[in-house]
């Protein structure tokens, strides 16, 4: 690790880590009425028996028509969890130790193959019913955001540094081939970076807005081609350590780095570049998000989107839910689909989608090389205060990602975006 990374945040990172190490508490099992319990159980029972793998409920049998091998060592908890909050119990029972997978994302993939029949047809008129409400304290409004942004990413720059590649690059990277190898990642997240800066025409002289900071890269990237480049953040530790990685890479004059919202942004851009930012948006603020982007962008710039993408009916099915990775990693998140971003952008703007790219089996080998790391630092995890449930919570994170890319249920794109000319 490299003293910078070290230094950025010394005096800040053990008590995050400790406090984020505190929570989730999931040590408790939730309450829940037998019927719900024995309802769930009777659900979950019927869907696992008719998908390629096997559950092993304790001493009880197993379940399942053959593939990777998952064994609940805690039935009773398990069907608890999942009647009292649906599949947020299901991620809560692994948090708790209560189920393991001899292959995790194997297991995880062949549930999302699966997702739109787990439940019977019938039953699923009830989601409205069963599912938990979307906290209101998630709202994306400039102050939920702040608050939401903080959640993920201001856990610990040492923590992200741990298994992520040198360029510190916290989305998809581009690989020029399959099985992708951990040594070539950082060329990969460059070879990402680069073809989101040439799709927006970025060269020298250009007024580059980037909308969601990270640490840096893309911006240390486009100062190196000329640009002048005003990027904005919400996170206070990213944004301290990306003024350092750009300081020492010698651009402190072409880079201003705000710790701002998005929508507070003034001034005009030939070119704006955003990497997977609006998922963190909310469906009730995608309007904002893209007239702010329409408002900024100058007559005849370009704008280079980078997203996470489902389909457009699994995004309207699913859209109210209050799903496992809003509660535990990403609160106030919900992906896109490139109809509801055509849509939008068509009646509120003048921004018009002009080129669109999807490449999700690289986010896959991405997320693999990602989780395969994290795992690999235990000790270090522990050593910055996070404890084991933090661990499996955030393997199952990674897991859960990389299967939803694995089996098509998620894809991410590289859109470019025009501003059609305004009549006179």
């Amino acid at each position: 690790m490299s003293t910078s990374i070290q230094s950025s945040v010394a005096r800040r990172t053990r008590s995050a880590a400790v406090d984020a190490a505190r929570w989730p508490d999931v040590a408790r099992l939730p309450q829940a009425s037998w019927l719900r319990t024995a309802i769930a159980e009777r659900i979950v029972r019927y869907a696992l028996g008719r998908l390629p793998l096997r559950v092993r409920l304790g001493d009880t049998g197993t379940l399942g028509l053959g593939g990777p091998l998952m064994v609940v060592h805690e039935p009773r908890a398990f069907f608890r969890r999942i009647g009292a909050g649906g599949l947020i119990g299901f991620g809560e029972s692994y948090m708790a130790g209560e189920w393991e997978a001899d292959d995790l994302v194997g297991l995880l993939t062949v549930l999302a193959e699966h997702a739109a029949s787990l439940v019977p047809a019938p039953l699923r008129t009830l989601r409205a019913a069963w599912a938990p409400r979307h906290p209101a304290a998630q709202r994306n409004t400039p102050e939920g955001s702040r608050e939401n942004i903080s959640h993920h990413y201001d856990l610990s720059n040492d923590l992200f540094a741990l298994f992520l590649d040198e360029t510190l690059s916290y989305s998809s990277a581009l690989f020029r081939g399959f099985p992708a190898d951990r040594a070539l990642l950082a060329a990969a997240q460059h070879r990402k970076i680069d073809r989101l800066l040439d799709e927006a025409g970025v060269g020298a002289g250009t007024r580059l807005l980037e909308i969601g900071t990270g640490w840096g890269e893309l911006a240390v990237r486009a100062a190196a081609r000329g640009a002048t480049v005003t990027t904005v953040t919400l996170s206070r530790e990213q944004r301290e350590l990306a003024q350092q990685r750009i300081a020492a890479a010698g651009f402190s004059e072409a880079v201003t780095v705000l710790l701002s919202d998005y929508r507070l942004v003034e001034g005009t851009f030939d070119a704006v570049v955003s990497v997977e930012m609006i998922e963190a948006v909310g469906a009730e603020f995608w309007p904002d998000y893209f007239t702010t982007l329409d408002r900024l962008l100058a007559p005849g710039g370009r704008i280079s989107l980078q997203a996470i993408t489902m389909a457009h009916d699994r995004m309207l099915a699913t859209k109210d839910t209050f799903t496992w990775i809003q509660k535990y990693i990403f609160p106030g998140g919900l992906l896109p689909s490139t109809e509801a971003i055509e849509q939008i952008t068509e009646r509120h703007t003048a921004l018009r989608v002009a080129d669109s790219d999807g490449f999700g089996p690289h986010y896959a080998e991405t997320l693999r090389l990602w989780r395969e790391e994290f795992e690999a630092r235990t000790p270090q995890i522990d050593a910055l205060g996070f404890d084991e449930t933090f661990r499996r919570m955030w393997t199952f994170y990674l897991a859960y990602s990389e299967a939803g890319f694995r089996s098509g249920y998620l894809d991410v794109r590289q859109m470019m975006l025009t501003k059609e000319a305004q009549p006179r």
